[in-house]
């Protein structure tokens, strides 16, 4: 970044005293400048990312916290962004088909090379893509698909079950387990050996309208800049429109609802199709360094323990055009929010007693490209994983006002759930059940890259339940945000939001981290996908102290 173009960036932070307590007043001020038009949107690799950085790494100056990684404020994150030219879709068969790209398909490659093509690839849907032998389920049993395209449903098969919980289903019904996410879907795909994977959208299971889709994984996408330079990957990932997967079976003279239902129940055979697959896609690779950046307020008594604040700085930067000709995606909620919530708790901490553990505040790069930087920290931590008692991550603030509920994404994990019950309570407010369970909200943001190296991590705010206008006032305005303000320009700031609501979650966020600064482990519970990490490292931990 250019000098001048900083130093007028620095002089624009806001000038806010440290309040006692948490308020909004820093809240407003530091959400407004990051999501303002001079940041692009916060892509990281470009000049709005720069400034993200920069301005953040100075407002954690001012509030007096110290450099997080042994004396540097930032943690470079090695990145590579991959612009891909692809050709349609094309599908041979008695009935062939060209899927455009944007309206039916969207795709892309991980693999960090100038060219990948897709060449008369036999398609075969597995059904939910899933491989899980403790529950006795697999939807590759019996078929080879290596050179193959695979074709997949989103979210689990019981996703449709309307109760939730363990022992609603083999994969807990409607709550998303972590096959159920799209991510798994691909990595499991790698692992087969397949060509290339489809994943079927539907709104519903999905949790997003393919507006989404097109906004999040068209035009650059970044990745870690791994050693295996991303072979490992799926060489052609991508996503089709439900009407585009009806088209495909019917062209294979297959009917696609009978055959999805018959892939909800356990022992369903993988269907070839009499179709084949073929893309070419050409790529142009730019390799960077974007960072996380942390502070940390040193432990009084054991500085070699730590909890955990995060909160992702990044956004989509330019993106897909609305009707009035904006294209920067600024992403006011998503997520200036938090990361005003993440210095709010940092000015809170800092004003306040030393605690016995070191406390770290860490924003974050990449998560819209895949929970990128926390998942490299995860994979080259600063401060040892098995000393990290826990912590919170902010993704998305409540700027609707108060509610009288408080809901925790993936609740029923851990023991954090009861320190969070505890400052629920005592603001007369009650933790309600998560209301879109089969969204798998836990595994889409940068606490789920600490939970899956065993540190319980925590997210979670204000539900629907409005102070003022009720859960339909509160639904209506969730609603109104996904579809038209996610991931779209209309993600900006409004300085007639209410950030009442966003005060006393974060004051909850506070009273976590107190209890956790003091001591404690807290643990996963019984049964719990990451339990057996964390009691891996047990031994590394001293003993339960007051």
């Amino acid at each position: 970044m250019k000098p001048v173009a900083l130093l007028a960036l620095l002089l624009a932070a806001p000038a806010v005293a440290a309040p006692s307590g948490i308020s909004d007043i820093s809240l407003k001020a530091d959400t407004a400048m990051l999501a303002s038009d001079a940041f692009e949107g916060r892509r990281p690799g470009t000049p709005g990312g720069d400034k993200a950085v920069a301005y953040i790494q100075h407002r954690m100056a001012a509030l007096g916290l110290k450099p997080g990684n042994h004396g540097a404020w930032t943690q470079d994150v090695p990145l590579v962004t991959i612009t891909t030219a692809p050709t349609p879709l094309t599908i041979a068969g008695v009935t062939p088909l060209t899927l455009a790209y944007g309206t039916d398909v969207v795709l892309w490659t991980k693999r960090q090379v100038e060219a990948q093509a897709l060449t008369n690839s036999p398609v075969v849907f597995v059904g939910y893509g899933i491989v899980a032998p403790e529950k006795g389920w697999n939807d590759y049993a019996g078929i080879d698909v290596h050179g193959k395209t695979v074709v997949f449903l989103v979210n689990d098969p019981d996703w449709q079950t309307p109760a939730a919980g363990k022992d609603a289903g083999p994969f807990e019904g409607r709550a998303m387990t972590y096959y159920g996410r799209y991510t798994y879907k691909f990595e499991e795909a790698a692992r087969q050996g397949a060509a290339a994977a489809f994943v079927i959208h539907d709104t519903a299971p999905a949790g997003y309208p393919w507006g989404v889709v097109t906004s999040s994984w068209t035009g650059p996408q970044i990745d870690l800049d791994s050693a295996d330079k991303g072979a490992g990957r799926v060489g052609v990932e991508g996503w089709l429109t439900r009407a585009a997967a009806e088209r495909m079976f019917a062209a294979a003279a297959t009917d696609f609802g009978s055959l999805t239902a018959a892939a909800q129940t356990k022992g369903f055979a993988a269907r070839p199709l009499a179709l084949t697959a073929s893309a070419s896609l050409t790529n142009t690779l730019v390799r960077s360094a974007s960072k996380n950046v942390i502070g940390v307020i040193p432990g009084s008594k054991r500085p070699g323990e730590t909890v955990f604040f995060t909160a992702h700085w990044d956004h989509l930067g330019r993106c897909p055009a609305d009707e009035s000709g904006d294209d920067i995606c600024n992403g006011a909620v998503d997520n200036a929010s938090g990361v005003a919530g993440l210095l709010a708790l940092a000015s809170d901490f800092a004003t306040g007693p030393r605690r016995a553990r070191t406390v770290a505040f860490m924003a974050v790069t990449g998560e819209e490209s895949g929970l990128l930087g926390s998942r490299y920290y995860a994979e080259h931590p600063i401060y040892p994983l098995a000393l990290t008692a826990g912590g919170v991550n902010m993704d998305v603030l409540n700027v609707g006002g108060r509610t009288r509920d408080f809901v925790q994404r993936g609740g029923g994990r851990s023991g954090l759930d009861a320190l969070a019950a505890t400052a629920i309570t005592a603001q007369g407010r009650h933790v309600a059940a998560e209301p879109s369970p089969e969204k798998g909200s836990y595994y889409r943001s940068d606490h789920f890259s600490f939970a899956k190296v065993g540190v319980p991590m925590m997210t979670g705010g204000g539900g629907v339940d409005l102070v003022a206008g009720g859960t339909a006032a509160g639904q209506a305005a969730a609603d109104d945000y996904t579809t038209n303000r996610y991931h779209k320009p209309g993600d900006s700031y409004d300085p007639a939001w209410d950030w009442s609501g966003a005060v006393e979650d974060l004051k909850v966020f506070a009273a976590i981290g107190r209890s956790l600064a003091v001591g404690g482990w807290p643990e996963w519970n019984t049964g719990g996908e990451f339990k057996a990490l964390r009691d891996a490292t047990a031994a590394q931990r001293l003993p339960q102290r007051p």
